[in-house]
């Protein structure tokens, strides 16, 4: 499916949080959506799986304008596939849950029950086919309603950071599926992502949205390709850094930020750009005993909460954004000017 959005703007009582946005994503096209929580990520996937209508502009399906009619609309939407942050599996089986699409689509059994076990092993879930959906792992639970999303194999497939908060196994599960769904069955991906590794390993082409504006839109190649003087000027994506990298004494590659040091696994020397996703930082009250490399002091500046995680930014000499789940951050009492602790891994540090 070819997708094109012109002057697409949405407003919230008054207040846009979209603004003229303007895209051509191609039939079979792998496009990633990279901003920071709160930049319209989420509201521009609402609205072009019709779930929403805009204030403003069009949004035009293989050349045809989609209208007012509902349905219309709804016979679109069948054409869609919608993977949310924040599952909602129905209280059945995992086989049931899978097998609903195609159920409400009134397909025979033998079609169902052949669909379904071709899903389940997709995503990786053979075995798990009486288990009931909603007792698995956030990451099972991830993968049974990415299930859902393609078992009909809808011409566009739309994700919502489908990995946030996941473990590596799961994460990686989805990403290949993600990927193998979007080159063995040339579907159409749109997929919205903090991660700038992640949209930079999976997508063809990529855009910049800041505070529902689009600020760059290209190649991967183009927009990672020169990072110091395209992403390091949004320093409100998350945890983006640039310095002078240097090869220590030790051996071991250190990277200075305007005097804060990192020690990183990569080789590459001088100026780098480099990116640390959130979901590898520990967070924690007290120094913990690791094996990782970096660990540094400093105080919540800001939390903002996402249902089940919360957005935390730490003030360590450079400011870090870092996700946890909200039972951890009630359990550490965490509180605006908290003391805290960061530590992650050399090999979270990946130069872009």
């Amino acid at each position: 499916m070819r997708i094109e959005t012109q002057g697409l703007t949405k407003a919230y009582e008054g207040k846009e949080v979209l603004k003229d946005i303007n895209l051509t994503i191609q039939d079979a096209e792998f496009f990633a959506i990279v901003g920071p929580s709160g930049s319209g990520k989420t509201t521009l996937l609402r609205l072009l799986d019709l779930l929403e209508r805009p204030s403003r502009g069009r949004i035009i399906f293989n050349g045809i304008e989609v209208g007012d009619s509902e349905k219309d609309r709804h016979a679109l939407r069948k054409r869609i596939g919608m993977v949310f942050q924040q599952t909602a599996l129905l209280n059945l089986s995992v086989y049931d849950n899978i097998a609903y699409p195609l159920k409400i689509r009134n397909q025979t059994r033998d079609v169902i029950h052949r669909k379904v076990q071709e899903t389940l092993e997709l995503v990786g879930l053979k075995g798990f086919e009486k288990r009931r959906a909603t007792t698995l792992s956030g990451g099972e639970m991830q993968r049974v309603a990415l299930g859902q999303a393609i078992i009909y194999e809808p011409e566009l497939l739309l994700l919502d950071e489908p990995t946030v908060n996941l473990d590596p196994r799961n994460a990686a599960i989805i990403e290949n599926v993600i990927s193998h769904v979007n080159k063995e069955q040339k579907m159409t991906v749109i997929m919205a992502t903090h991660n700038m590794l992640q949209a930079e390993q999976l997508a063809d082409r990529v855009a910049i949205l800041r505070e529902g504006e689009l600020a760059g839109i290209g190649r991967v190649e183009e927009i990672f390709g020169k990072p110091s003087d395209f992403l390091a000027s949004f320093g409100r994506l998350n945890n983006v850094f640039t310095g002078i990298s240097h090869i220590g004494e030790d051996g071991l590659t250190k990277i200075d930020i305007d005097g804060l040091e990192l020690e990183a696994a990569i080789t590459r020397t001088g100026k780098v750009t480099i990116f640390i996703r959130p979901e590898d930082i520990i967070l924690s009250t007290s120094p913990i005993i690791s094996s990782a490399r970096n660990t540094f002091r400093g105080k919540i500046i800001e939390a903002t909460d996402l249902n089940r995680n919360v957005e935390v930014k730490v003030d360590a000499g450079k400011v870090f954004v870092v996700t946890i789940t909200r039972r951890s951050f009630q359990e550490m009492r965490l509180n605006l000017g908290s003391e805290v602790y960061l530590t992650f891994k050399a090999s979270s540090i990946h130069a872009v």
